[in-house]
């Protein structure tokens, strides 16, 4: 593949997204990762659309951040299962992108996200491409990400053990962020933040990794939203049919009132009585 093309004056330049690969010839894991991507991204994007009002964010999934021209092209690119960047356009000259290049985009992600499906070594390699030997063709992972990448945060899910790191870069190297009473991970610039909530979704039970906000109410996907906006319509409409009841058993009491009333005023008439002298 040709990872350089002539511009009319003849100058080389670098690939972009349209002409770099966009799949390594990998699939997915596991079935949880694609569910657990789309989890991340529709809680998330009522936030991101009130961070970026004009719409000017992207997320990937699962998709490759080139950073490095190779032979083979995927040999300088990582594919995190999740990232976001802010403040780039979400598409390219009106395409979606193939991938995320840093040559042609240069802002890096605020926080890319890995789902280990292994021991958690690959994404936590420090290895550097200064070390690489011919039975080594790339990097650590982890290096990658904070030496080059540089997410401001890298995150590292392990559904098997329930648990997730976060580091966050600080001077040109990543620190483990401490976890908050909460048990979750503050992403301050994003007013969010990351940890494990066990529950279905879908219809598997796992402790899956969620977004809670700053107060620590958890960011509800649009399904969601819209069970609890079914909930509170037919809470709000047995509300309506109790108060029908009760009006209904109002008026009953009401009209038993006023024939007791009648049968009252029949009896005293009987006997000689106006009872409306009483």
């Amino acid at each position: 593949m040709t990872i350089a093309k002539s511009s009319p004056l003849g100058i080389t330049s670098l690939p972009d997204h349209t002409q770099l690969p966009d799949s390594d010839g990998t699939f997915v894991k596991n079935f949880q990762e694609h569910p657990q991507s789309i989890l991340l991204t529709d809680s998330i994007k009522p936030t991101l659309e009130q961070l970026h009002p004009d719409g000017q964010y992207a997320i990937g999934q699962d998709c490759g951040i080139y950073w490095r021209l190779t032979d083979p092209p995927e040999r300088g690119a990582e594919c995190p299962d999740w990232f976001y960047v802010a403040n780039v356009p979400p598409s390219l000259d009106g395409q979606f992108r193939r991938s995320y290049v840093l040559w042609q985009e240069f802002i890096p992600p605020l926080i890319a996200i890995e789902f280990v499906s292994g021991d958690g070594s690959e994404e936590r390699d420090r290895t550097p491409l200064s070390q690489m030997g011919q039975d080594r063709q790339k990097p650590g992972k982890f290096w990658v990400y904070e030496q080059v990448i540089r997410p401001g945060f890298y995150a590292i899910y392990e559904v098997q053990r329930a648990s997730v790191e976060v580091y966050h870069l600080i001077e040109n190297h990543y620190e483990l962020v401490r976890a908050n009473k909460r048990g979750h991970y503050p992403i301050e610039p994003m007013g969010v933040e990351l940890g494990i909530w066990q529950g279905c979704y879908g219809n598997v039970e796992l402790p899956w990794l969620r977004w809670w906000d700053s107060a620590g109410n958890l960011l509800l996907t649009g399904e969601e939203r819209a069970v609890i906006e079914r909930q509170r319509a037919e809470q709000a409409e047995q509300r309506v049919e109790q108060a029908e009841i009760e009006l209904q058993q109002e008026r009953q009491r009401a009209e038993a009132e006023r024939q007791r009333a009648e049968r009252l005023a029949e009896l005293l008439r009987a006997q000689g009585i106006n009872p409306d002298e009483f």
